[in-house]
């Protein structure tokens, strides 16, 4: 294709994503580095028949004055990430100097918002994405296996947790699973323990959420893979079958390495999506018990007296950069396969 021609077929694009991921990703990261004025306050006296009382209150015109002179904030540069809401370099340095154990450390950096929301963030991702692709290629298999009158229904039912908008998805679950729901009141039953609750037990909320996270995402793997293997080849199953290959050794043989493109597009797609993880935990009602960094965003920034800009922006940038350390090894490796391919 001529210079030109690719030029113009590429602006479109290129003007879109400028627009809209790289101007607001910049935006993100020049209001990390700064943070929220703080309120001036004046003390006034309050008189009345008894005498009078000191009382200090908010200067609201002062404040809006501040606010409108420094849209912004206050500059505060790297300060905003390595709070305690953050990265905590100096709780972390307290704890590693006054702590005798590993344990002892570990549990201290848990304690820490952002270390907790973290730590929940990569189970879920590094647990639900090989999940969802285990189970969609599975069942993609299976389905592809079935009579052709039985494709459609079983398809439609398949792609049902698809359909149901995440939030509430979740809400069903979480209504499942109350004390009243089918699912809750059953165990209630088999245990013969009316004071059994999956809420109230933070490891069973993280189970809970990682069971939902692999039902809402299997759809989406199920019919990448379905429709990859519409295009496997039939002579090769063919030839594989009349070597006597059997089932197993023709799914592991011939359609795995054919659908790896696949499995990595996949993988790259589950590991943006899970590691943003946020409408379980609401849906759920799971602060308490789990929290991930979209919900710490998400916390600085739901209608509070003084809306968190810097905060949020802080955590969006980690966030950014987490995604892009968990997809370097696949594209790295995606890559290196391709200069393969041309030599």
């Amino acid at each position: 294709m001529p210079h030109k021609t690719f030029f113009w077929f590429m602006l479109p694009s290129a003007l879109a994503m400028f627009l809209f991921i790289f101007l607001p990703i910049i935006s993100v990261v020049v209001q990390s580095l700064y943070i929220e004025h703080e309120q001036v306050l004046i003390e006034t006296e309050n008189c009345g028949p008894f005498g009078c009382v000191p009382v200090v209150a908010v200067d609201t015109e002062a404040t809006q004055a501040l606010r409108d002179a420094e849209p912004l904030g206050r500059f505060n540069g790297l300060g905003t990430y390595t709070d305690r809401n953050h990265l905590a370099f100096a709780e972390i340095g307290a704890a590693w100097t006054g702590t005798e154990s590993w344990g002892e450390f570990l549990g201290q950096v848990y304690n820490l918002p952002f270390y907790k929301a973290l730590s929940f963030t990569l189970t879920f991702t590094f647990v639900v994405t090989p999940l969802v692709i285990v189970l969609g290629l599975f069942i993609a298999l299976g389905v592809n296996s079935l009579p052709r009158l039985l494709k459609g229904p079983t398809i439609f039912v398949s792609l049902l947790p698809m359909i149901v908008t995440p939030l509430v998805g979740s809400l069903i679950l979480f209504w499942m699973i109350d004390s009243e729901g089918i699912l809750g009141a059953t165990l209630q039953r088999v245990f013969d323990d009316n004071a059994l609750s999956l809420k109230a037990s933070p490891t069973l909320t993280w189970i809970m959420l990682l069971v939902y996270g692999v039902w809402s995402s299997a759809p989406f793997a199920f019919i990448v893979f379905y429709a990859g293997l519409q295009t496997v080849p039939e002579d090769t199953m063919e030839a594989a079958t009349i070597d006597g290959a059997s089932r197993w050794q023709r799914v592991r043989y011939v359609v795995i390495p054919y659908m790896a493109p696949l499995v990595v597009f996949i993988t790259l797609i589950q590991l943006m999506d899970n590691f943003r993880v946020f409408e379980p935990i609401v849906g759920f009602s799971a602060q308490a018990s789990a929290t991930s960094l979209s919900w710490i965003i998400f916390n600085d920034l739901r209608g509070q007296d003084v809306q968190l800009f810097g905060s949020a922006a802080a955590t969006s940038v980690l966030t950014i950069l987490g995604v892009a350390v968990l997809l370097c090894p696949v594209l790295i490796r995606t890559w290196r396969d391709f200069n393969r391919k041309r030599v």
